[in-house]
């Protein structure tokens, strides 16, 4: 049994698969299935190797249990390193226990100091026995002895490779990587639920294709329009000089829930708090208003003195926002909901800002400076990364999972980058029309790998993120469409802004049925 072969193609070792499900079964649990499973099958959740190991430390075996890991077959300097460094450290704690102070600092000076392992460490050894015996802690009871033997079994288990030891829960970490390969290759992926019992598929007739509802209460060309986090609301924004916020209802229609009146030129951007309790509306080359969103009332204006209000972003904590200036000597300011300021990137050396945002792990401020460059600052460390377009970018948009942001240029290309860096040159995505417009587009989907764009030639265009050409191109508005959203917690749901007049919300054809 120990060479046979599982699966259509015989892959995998019966005598591991088993093993696996052994030590699944322990972690869920179900210790005596688990015990009745080694029993049949004569095949031990641990390896032999591991098992003596686990044996010489509770019985105090030293000297044997480093022998073993002297012995064992397959570690690297490093990780036999480490494994010693972990046993002697045990002995010297219990050496120190027993009043033994000789033979734990001789075993300090002989034995942990010729390791191969950072010197730190053993540093940071010295001088914690240092503290122990001086404050008179050194004395140890044989409960906590036991304690520390376990949890040096458990830092083995997690060093040691294997087969010596398995990975935890490796079980779940395979099947979670298989179910993860078929969505990444589901090109429609939307759905929220994934089966244990067949193969995964989204199908097309799934994916928002068609214009379930049309929104007419605007009275001039819409801008903007955005979901909350929950995908609970929409917001959206006009050149009618308002912002209306809108109630999604449990059968999927839109509902018109406040109109939100106080800006004097048209409202060409919002923001939505991360706790969706409040709104933050730019007026066009005007100022920054705050509103609660289930009165409908402004809270606060920001910007006066002629600051005028490009873009805005929210922390994740929903106290503290940024927002960016076109004009360049008024740069970037954060300010807490009460209106007090808290920090401010300005001077006569920043650029004007055209559009920002803030991942939501709340690490990076990512802004637009000067048209072509994107420049990433790491708020915790005030580290800053520069990334220069050769044509000008008119918007950026944040994937949900703070890994990836996409950028519109107005030749009519989108460029996805990640935030860490780890990419020299952007993925580009083609076929919509945009070269005078702002255009905005969005992530889409649960693994934030579908991008929808609006487009001049009146179309959204939706991509999958592995190809670089538009895998839909949906048809209903009459001109320019400007931004478009896409429901985080209903991933068969699209909004898209247009210069006619209104909002268009898609979804799959059977929407239009409900």
């Amino acid at each position: 049994m120990a060479n046979e072969r599982l699966g259509s193609k015989g892959l995998f070792n019966k005598h591991e698969f088993v093993r696996i499900i052994i030590q699944s079964l322990y972690s869920l649990g179900y210790t005596k299935s688990a015990a009745c499973l080694e029993s049949e099958s004569n095949i031990s959740c641990k390896s032999l190797e591991f098992e003596l190991l686990e044996s010489q430390i509770n019985d105090a075996n030293w000297d044997d249990c480093i022998g073993s890991i002297t012995k064992l077959k397959g570690l690297s300097d490093e990780t036999r390193a480490s494994a010693l460094f972990l046993v002697f450290e045990q002995c010297v704690l219990e050496c120190l226990s027993r009043g033994d102070n000789s033979l734990a600092l001789e075993i300090l000076r002989k034995q942990i100091s010729r390791l191969q392992v950072n010197k730190e460490k053993v540093h940071k050894l010295a001088v914690g026995l240092v503290s122990l015996k001086e404050l008179g802690l050194s004395k140890l009871d044989y409960e906590i002895i036991q304690d520390l033997r376990s949890r040096l079994l458990i830092e083995l288990g997690k060093l040691l490779p294997p087969p010596i030891t398995l990975p935890e829960r490796r079980l779940e970490h395979l099947v979670e990587m298989a179910s993860t390969a078929q969505i990444e290759n589901c090109m429609y992926h939307t759905s929220n639920m994934t089966s244990l019992y067949e193969d995964h598929h989204c199908n097309r007739d799934d994916f928002p294709t068609e214009t379930i509802q049309i929104l007419t209460n605007h009275k001039n060309e819409v801008w903007f329009v955005q979901f909350s986090n929950s995908g609970e609301y929409l917001a959206s924004s006009s050149c009618d000089c308002t912002a209306i916020i809108w109630k999604v209802l449990e059968n999927c229609e839109i509902a018109q829930k406040h109109t939100l009146k106080g800006h004097q030129n048209a409202v060409s951007f919002v923001a939505w708090s991360p706790d969706d309790s409040m709104l933050l509306t730019c007026g066009n080359m005007e100022v920054l208003k705050l509103w609660d969103v289930e009165t409908g009332k402004c809270k606060h204006t920001y910007g006066g003195d002629g600051f005028i209000v490009s873009s805005c972003a929210w922390f994740p904590d929903s106290k503290r926002l940024v927002c960016g200036s076109s004009d360049p000597e008024k740069g970037i300011f954060m300010w807490d909901c009460e209106g007090n300021e808290i920090k401010a990137w300005k001077g006569a050396r920043m650029p004007k800002v055209t559009d920002l945002a803030v991942t939501s792990d709340g690490e990076n401020l990512i802004g637009i400076f000067s048209e072509k460059e994107i420049h990433i600052l790491n708020v915790r460390t005030n580290s800053e990364r520069v990334i220069k377009e050769e044509n000008s970018i008119t918007s950026l948009s944040v994937s949900a999972d703070s890994q990836f942001f996409i950028v519109n240029l107005n030749s009519q290309e989108i460029h996805m980058w990640d935030v860490a860096g780890k990419w020299r040159k952007p993925q580009k995505y083609k076929g919509h029309r945009q070269q005078k417009y702002v255009i905005r587009s969005c992530f889409g989907g649960l693994n934030s790998m579908l991008i929808a764009s609006g487009s001049e030639d009146s179309k959204v265009y939706i991509w999958n993120g592995r190809s670089p050409y538009p895998i839909e191109v949906l048809s209903g508005h009459l001109k320019t469409v400007n931004c478009v959203s896409w429901n985080p917690s209903r991933p068969q749901m699209l909004a898209s802004a247009s210069d006619d007049q209104t909002i268009r919300i898609w979804g799959p054809n059977s929407f239009k049925q409900m």
